[in-house]
C-alpha cells in the first residue's frame, strides 16, 4: 500500500475518533421502569461459547425480524448486573454484509439495583417492517472461570468450571436455538444436562458440547442456568493493571515503549508450599503446567533496545533476538507464577520513528502504533485496566486520536500537557483508559494526528543552547569578579 494510501485512510478513522470518545464519556439513563419494547422476535439463535483459553469468548449470530408496523433501530442485549462488569470487547456486524459498518454499542443505566442491565445496539439503518437482519455479536468475558477444585496440589489437573445459559439469553423471544460449548480438550467430568421433550441435552463429540437446537419458543428473558467443568493444563493469566508509555522523539526519529505490569495467575492455588525441587526434577519431561514458566513478546521489526526488569531487577533471566524478520524479547520470570500469585515486571523497548509515523502534508503527522502489544501466549491474557499513554514531542498542537479498540471498553480519553526535561510549555499528552481488554486485540491500531511546525521543533535545541551558554556567560563573569583581599 502507498505512503498516501495509508495517510489517507489513518485519516479516515480519526474522522470517527470525537464520536468514540464521546460515547464513553457518558452513558444512556433510562428510567427506573424501563424494558425493552417488544418489536423484535429472533427467529434463529446460534449462541457459541469458547472455552479455549483463559478467557470466555462468546459469539451470537441471531436472524432478528422486526414484528412492529414501524422501522426500528434499537436493539437490547441483557446481562445480568454480575457479568455485565466482566463484558468486553462487545461488538457487532452484519453477518451477511461485511460492507455494514456504523452498529452503534453502549451501556445503558436505569436501575443499579436491578438484576437485568442491558448493552444497546443501534443498526446503521433502521429496519423496516417484517424485515430480518442477521447479527453477529460477540464479546469477552473476563475473570469468569472459576478453578474446582479451588486448591491442588503441585503436580495435580487443573479444572475450571465456567457457568453460563443453555438458552440464549434474550431481551425478545427466540424461535429456534442451539448453544455450542467448545473446551480445550475432551476431558470434562461435569456438565449440567438438560431436557427438552423426550430429548436430553448437552450431546458430547470431542472437545464441543452442544445444547439444542430447541425447535420450541422461548420467551424473553428465560435462561437456563449451566455449568460446565473442565481440565485447563494452562495457567489463567490475568494483568490487573497494564500502564503502556508511547515517547515520540522527532530529532532523535525513535519512538520510545514502556510497559508496566501487574500480573496475577488466577488459577488454582497450591495446597502445600511450593517444591522446588519437585519441580526441577518435573522439568526434565517437560509436562503440561498451570504455572507460567516464560512469556514472549513479539515486537515490531527493527526493535531495538529491549529490557526487563522486574521488582530486584534482571538477573540473565531475559533474552532479545532481533533479525530482519522478527524482533521477539523472551522473558523468564525468577520462579514459576502458580495459581493466586502476583508478579509485577517492566519491558520497554526502542524503534525507529520511521516505522510508526508518516507526514501527513505540510506540518500534519499521522502516528499509528498498536494500542495492545503485550506477550503472545497460547492460553491467552486478559487485561482488567490498561492505561496508554502518548508523549507528543513539546509544540504539537490540533491533535485528534482514534483507538481501533470497542468504544464499550474505554473508560477516558484526555489531552493534556506534561512537562519532562528541558521543556518550556511541557508536551502534549494523550492519555486512553481502558477496561476488560485480551490477547485477540494484540496489535489494534491507536492513530494520532497532530501539526507540528519548523518553529516548534527549534524550540529544544534553542532552549539548550540558551541554557549552555547562559552556564558560560555565568562562569565567566563570576570569573571576572575580583575576590582578592587588599593590601590597603
Amino acid at each position: 500500500m502507498k505512503l498516501p494510501t495509508v495517510v489517507a485512510a489513518c485519516l479516515s478513522f480519526l474522522a470517527h475518533g470525537v464520536a468514540s470518545e464521546s460515547a464513553t464519556t457518558s452513558r444512556l439513563t433510562l428510567p427506573v421502569n424501563f424494558k425493552p419494547p417488544q418489536v423484535f422476535k429472533n427467529t434463529n439463535a446460534v449462541h457459541l461459547i469458547s472455552l479455549e483459553k483463559s478467557y470466555a469468548k462468546e459469539t451470537v449470530n441471531v436472524v432478528i425480524e422486526n414484528i412492529s408496523p414501524k422501522p426500528q433501530q434499537e436493539y437490547y442485549v441483557p446481562f445480568t448486573s454480575n457479568r455485565l462488569a466482566h463484558v468486553g470487547g462487545f461488538e457487532v456486524k452484519d453477518k451477511k454484509d461485511d460492507a455494514l459498518v456504523g452498529f452503534e454499542v453502549e451501556a445503558v443505566e436505569f436501575d443499579p439495583t436491578s438484576d437485568v442491565q442491558y448493552f444497546r445496539i443501534r443498526l446503521p439503518v433502521p429496519l423496516a417492517s417484517k424485515a430480518q437482519q442477521t447479527l453477529g455479536i460477540s464479546y469477552y468475558v473476563l475473570d469468569s472461570l472459576k478453578p474446582m477444585p479451588a486448591s491442588i496440589g503441585q503436580a495435580d489437573k487443573q479444572y475450571l468450571a465456567y457457568d453460563f445459559s443453555a438458552y440464549y439469553h434474550s431481551a425478545y423471544p427466540t424461535l429456534k436455538q442451539k448453544t455450542e460449548v467448545k473446551l480445550p480438550g475432551s476431558d470434562a467430568p461435569d456438565f449440567t444436562k438438560v431436557s427438552a421433550g423426550a430429548k436430553e441435552f448437552p450431546t458430547k463429540q470431542g472437545s464441543k458440547l452442544t445444547y439444542g437446537p430447541f425447535e420450541t419458543e422461548i420467551p424473553a428473558g428465560v435462561i437456563s442456568p449451566s455449568r460446565v467443568r473442565y481440565e485447563f493444563t494452562h495457567p489463567v493469566v490475568y494483568f490487573a493493571e497494564l500502564e503502556r508509555d508511547i515517547e515520540v522523539s522527532h530529532w532523535g526519529g525513535n519512538v520510545a515503549f514502556e510497559e508496566r505490569y501487574t500480573m496475577y495467575n488466577h488459577g488454582a492455588n497450591l495446597t502445600t508450599l511450593f517444591n522446588r525441587v519437585k519441580w526441577a526434577q518435573s522439568q526434565y519431561f517437560n509436562p503440561q503446567t498451570f504455572a507460567l514458566k516464560e512469556m514472549k513478546f513479539p515486537l515490531r521489526v527493527g526493535s531495538e533496545d529491549a529490557y526487563f526488569t522486574d521488582v530486584i531487577g534482571n538477573v540473565s533471566t531475559s533474552r532479545f533476538r532481533s533479525s530482519l524478520r522478527e524482533a521477539v524479547l523472551e522473558i523468564k520470570p525468577r520462579y514459576p507464577v502458580f495459581g493466586g500469585w502476583k508478579y509485577p515486571f517492566t519491558v520497554g523497548w526502542n524503534a525507529a520513528a520511521k516505522n510508526f509515523l508518516k507526514r501527513a502534508s505540510g506540518d500534519t503527522y499521522v502516528l499509528n502504533v498498536p494500542f495492545l502489544e503485550g506477550p503472545k501466549l497460547g492460553e491467552g491474557a486478559q487485561y482488567e485496566t490498561t492505561t496508554v499513554r502518548v508523549l507528543l514531542p513539546e509544540g504539537a498542537e490540533k491533535v485528534k486520536y482514534f483507538a481501533k479498540i470497542p468504544s464499550d471498553s474505554i473508560t477516558s480519553a484526555v489531552i493534556d500537557v506534561q512537562k519532562t526535561y528541558l521543556d518550556t510549555v511541557g508536551r502534549t499528552v494523550v492519555t486512553i483508559k481502558s477496561r476488560n481488554l485480551v490477547d485477540d486485540m494484540r496489535g489494534r491500531d491507536l492513530v494520532i494526528s497532530y501539526d507540528y511546525s519548523f518553529l516548534a521543533s527549534l524550540r529544544k535545541p534553542l532552549v539548550i543552547f540558551a541554557s549552555t551558554l547562559s552556564v558560560f556567560v555565568g562562569v565567566w563573569a563570576i570569573s571576572q569578579v575580583d575576590v582578592k583581599f587588599s593590601t590597603k
